[in-house]
């Protein structure tokens, strides 16, 4: 049985119990099949210099989610100054650990720090690495010094994995060996997202039938489109009385939407609620009329295809691989950074009659691919990696 060592901050923790949905999902399928551990590399700071976008605090060492074998280790980092080294001391961190677990092959799901980390690791232990960009890794890329690491992690790891064929574009471009790389779109747990009935979903969270319900349910971040969605529906409503708008999640910039929403008197019909456990985010899915993710950048969003899955049309931006995912039989594409494009966007897909023009059916079929495809993808390579490896060819 392969072993796999994945190395990974993208991954549930205590602090952060719904990070790194998609590679949790992924990997628990990959677990069925290898002997797969999760090696998290946790920076931590000093009490009055952690950073405020997130959580850095000491994690709960014997915290593991269901079905994924992981372990939670602590380096020291310096907000800022220790950035250029964090790979590094994460990957010293790790080594005794990883070397004690003697993978066959080590996976990363983030470019740097951890890609940087697994492939310092790799070197060390002589066994392949495969380094998977989710698109923030790449679009982000937060300064020079990381910007070279990243390149490293493209140019020197064994095979690239990407969420979608335009971040596969993009690291070719920064030198990733393009017969190295392999767009593998991410999937969904078919379990939970299929067709449910729209009625009865309101029926469980209170919401008036006769409603029209646009729904944004992730993270509270401006640069997802959130300030442009307060516009546009703040446009839209004045001829939509039965217009009502949930925005379902936690994050950093709150409190801007909360003032978006004061300045512009829509408090009444935008609701930004709290985020909710995971096998509710198919209930209000079900709910919607539409889904929508007006973002600035993305990779290969998880909630457009559990939309899809949902049956649900969706409006999302122009970006990333959101267009190798969506098309006008199942939603509308909308330029980002525009909420007038986005307001007719979204009275286009309301204004379709439900019953007779969105078919949920062949809008689920369109979308719906599952976590166990993905796995089977990544397993191949991991598969073909080894066996390379084992005969010198690597």
């Amino acid at each position: 049985m392969l072993r796999i060592a994945v190395v990974t901050r993208y991954f549930p923790s205590s602090a952060e119990p719904w990070q790194g949905r998609s590679a949790y999902q992924t990997l628990r399928v990959l677990a069925r099949e290898t002997d797969l551990r999760v090696f998290y590399p946790n920076a931590t700071y000093p009490s009055l210099l952690k950073p405020r976008s997130r959580s850095y605090s000491k994690l709960d060492p014997s915290y593991s989610p269901p079905d994924v074998k992981a372990s939670y280790f602590d380096y020291p980092a310096l907000p800022l100054l220790s950035r250029p080294f964090n790979g590094w001391m994460a990957a010293r961190t790790l080594l005794p650990h990883v070397r004690r677990f003697a993978p066959d092959l080590i996976f990363s799901c983030f470019l740097y720090p951890e890609g940087y980390a697994a492939l310092k690791l790799g070197k060390a232990l002589a066994v392949p690495v495969v380094a998977m960009s989710i698109g923030s890794d790449i679009n982000r890329i937060g300064d020079p010094i990381s910007y070279l690491h990243t390149r490293t992690v493209l140019r020197e790891a064994d095979y690239l994995v990407t969420v979608s064929g335009d971040l596969r574009l993009k690291a070719v471009a920064m030198g990733a060996p393009e017969e190295k790389t392999r767009a593998v779109v991410n999937g969904c747990d078919l379990s939970v997202f299929h067709v449910r009935d729209r009625l009865e979903a309101r029926r469980k969270l209170g919401i008036d039938p006769a409603s029209q319900v646009v729904l944004y349910i992730g993270r509270m971040d401006v640069k997802k489109g959130l300030r442009e969605l307060v516009e546009a529906a703040a446009a839209l409503r004045p001829k939509r009385a039965n217009l009502h708008v949930y925005l379902i999640g936690e994050g950093p910039d709150r409190p801007i939407i909360q003032s978006d929403l004061q300045a512009n008197d829509a408090a009444g019909y935008i609701h930004a609620l709290p985020g909710c456990a995971f096998d509710e985010v198919a209930v209000w899915m079900a709910a919607a009329d539409l889904v929508t993710l007006p973002s600035y950048m993305e990779g290969c969003p998880n909630v457009v295809l559990e939309a899809l899955a949902c049956g649900r049309p969706v409006v999302a931006s122009n970006v990333g691989g959101i267009p190798e995912i969506l098309s006008d039989e199942c939603g509308r594409l909308v330029p980002p950074r525009d909420s007038g494009a986005l307001a007719q966007a979204l009275a286009s897909v309301l204004d379709r009659n439900w019953d007779r023009t969105w078919d949920a059916q062949a809008i689920s079929a369109h979308g719906s691919r599952s976590w166990e495809a993905v796995a089977a993808e990544l397993l191949g390579i991991f598969e073909s990696l080894v066996c390379a490896r084992a005969k010198g060819s690597v």
